[in-house]
């Protein structure tokens, strides 16, 4: 049965438990994607996407790789029309690790400089 429920945030929380793996999965899905951008800003999205696994102000990028690593965990993202979303998969009594390390990339990513720039770099060439 999927439980929806809306938190006082306004952040809406949908959960699916299966009885039967020991797996978990939790997922941070934005409502925006390229249909919301502007053909000037073309591509932000996907940027953004990228930009959120280069480092928080908690976590080098280094530090989220190997946090997830540590409790056995797949990272990753995409982005679509509607949405981008940030995901870890992992074993079930890690979902808190795993909530710990998505609620810092979307909370806390520092988008240094740097970085940016050579992010920009990498999707000019």
């Amino acid at each position: 049965m999927i439980n929806i429920r809306k938190l006082s945030n306004g952040i809406r929380l949908v959960m699916y438990k299966t009885h039967f793996v020991q797996s978990a999965a939790i997922g941070f899905w934005v409502k925006t994607g390229s249909y919301n951008e502007i053909d000037k800003h073309s591509g932000i999205s996907h940027f953004i996407e990228h930009m959120m696994f280069k480092g928080t102000k908690n976590r080098s990028a280094n530090q989220i790789a190997e946090d997830v690593d540590m409790i056995g965990g797949q990272i990753n993202a995409f982005t679509s029309k509607e949405a981008t979303c940030y995901y870890i998969k992992s074993i079930s009594s890690n979902l808190i690790k795993s909530m710990d390390i998505l609620v810092d990339m979307i909370c806390e990513s520092t988008f240094d400089q740097e970085e940016l720039e050579r992010e920009r770099q990498v999707i000019l060439e």
